[in-house]
């Protein structure tokens, strides 16, 4: 099963804050297992791998989900990273969650799984649907999928709104105003190593 569905704490000690993957955090600081405790210099290799898994968990994408986005921004014309990010923060799942509508991209996930989302009035159940500039996206008008929502919006996961996303609270309709820039990605990473992880492929 390509899906993460293990423990989230133990991902988060060994790879850094994920704010998508889950809002918990843990008191230990060094990564889980007997080995965890020893400090030894990663390989250039290791530091790469990191830097992939980062993504893969954050945006919760599959290997081959992963892969087929890089061959994607490696056509597009500028940096590959740079596009790569853009491509998973438009993802229909994050932005989403990026709008405080669900506190995690898994939660957003199923939000959008079981019909709770439409995309300019139009019911949407595919997670990787790529928004553009100009989408609106609204709750369907349900009381189940209102109060669903209405919770979430009380304790966003983020706390800052991103620039390039509006949401009116009152009638839980978010925009996406443009694609989004470096700075508001709320993952540390460093995404050239991604990119020259999958170079060697």
């Amino acid at each position: 099963m390509s899906r993460y569905r293990g423990p989230r704490l133990r991902i988060c000690r060994r790879l850094g804050d994920l704010p998508g993957l889950t809002r918990k955090n843990s008191k230990k600081q060094v990564p889980a297992g007997e080995h965890g405790q020893q400090l030894r210099k990663p390989s250039e290799y290791a530091l790469r791998l990191e830097e992939k898994q980062k993504l893969r968990f954050n945006y919760g994408l599959s290997e081959r989900q992963l892969l087929r986005y890089i061959k994607i921004a490696k056509k597009v014309q500028g940096s590959t990273g740079l596009v790569l990010l853009q491509i998973l923060e438009m993802r229909l799942d994050n932005i989403i969650f990026r709008l405080g509508i669900a506190p995690t991209i898994p939660a957003a996930r199923q939000l959008v799984n079981h019909r709770h989302i439409l995309v300019n009035e139009k019911n949407v159940s595919i997670c990787s649907y790529q928004c553009k500039a100009g989408d609106t996206i609204k709750i369907r008008d349900k009381e189940s999928s209102k109060a669903l929502v209405e919770n979430n919006i009380q304790f966003p996961g983020l706390i800052n709104l991103a620039s390039h996303l509006e949401l009116d609270k009152r009638n839980l309709i978010g925009k996406v105003n443009s694609i989004i820039d470096r700075e508001w990605v709320a993952l540390q990473l460093n995404e050239l190593l991604v990119v020259e992880y999958y170079s060697r492929k």
